[in-house]
């Protein structure tokens, strides 16, 4: 009878395939990732039958630990000016805690090995935020552009802010605030 899969070791592969990938890229080899998560290669595939599907809920868990930090006290009822400041700095304080999580997930958004399922279900995640923008385009607030585009006008200068804030940590907030207001000078109507 095959033992039960022990949860401890699948999250001892996610992180060591988030930390190996930050560090080699999606072309890190799965024995690498084995030994750093402390099981034989054998080991990993019991729990992710190829090095897709590991990518795949690499993505997922990813995303779900953003979701839980950005979107936990989200303002639904705030301003839009208001729920743009707060998913803007709750993602940059994530990437900026995470720093290994920031740059897989990076590495994976642009990857031809996730699946369009994955894909689709990182993004219903953050189905709040893109109800605020698809919103505030239809009432005026913001310039008519795709979600999408504006979404990704947030991730280029919020990474910008991070790697800023990882060089020089004692003006973290001037970061921030400079970054953030470079976003809503992006996306809203003057």
């Amino acid at each position: 009878m095959a033992r039960p899969k022990s949860e401890d070791k699948r999250n001892a592969i996610l992180a060591a395939a988030t930390q190996v990938i930050a560090e080699q890229g999606l072309g890190a080899p799965t024995a690498r990732i084995a030994k750093v998560a402390g099981v034989a290669e054998g080991t990993l595939f019991t729990y992710f039958e190829s090095k897709d599907v590991l990518l795949n809920e690499l993505y997922l868990d990813i995303k779900a630990g953003m979701r839980e930090a950005m979107m936990g006290a989200y303002p639904k009822a705030g301003s839009i000016e208001k729920r743009a400041r707060y998913a803007w700095l709750q993602y940059v304080n994530w990437g900026v805690a995470f720093p290994d999580k920031r740059r897989t997930i990076a590495q994976l958004s642009v990857s031809d090995r996730l699946s369009e399922q994955t894909r689709a279900a990182g993004m219903r995640a953050f189905a709040d935020v893109n109800e605020m923008l698809e919103a505030s385009i239809a009432s005026g607030v913001l310039r008519d552009q795709p979600p999408a585009f504006v979404a990704a006008i947030m991730g280029s200068l919020a990474e910008t802010t991070m790697e800023f804030i990882e060089r020089d940590p004692a003006h973290a907030e001037r970061y921030r605030e400079a970054g953030l207001e470079a976003f809503w000078n992006a996306i809203a109507k003057k």
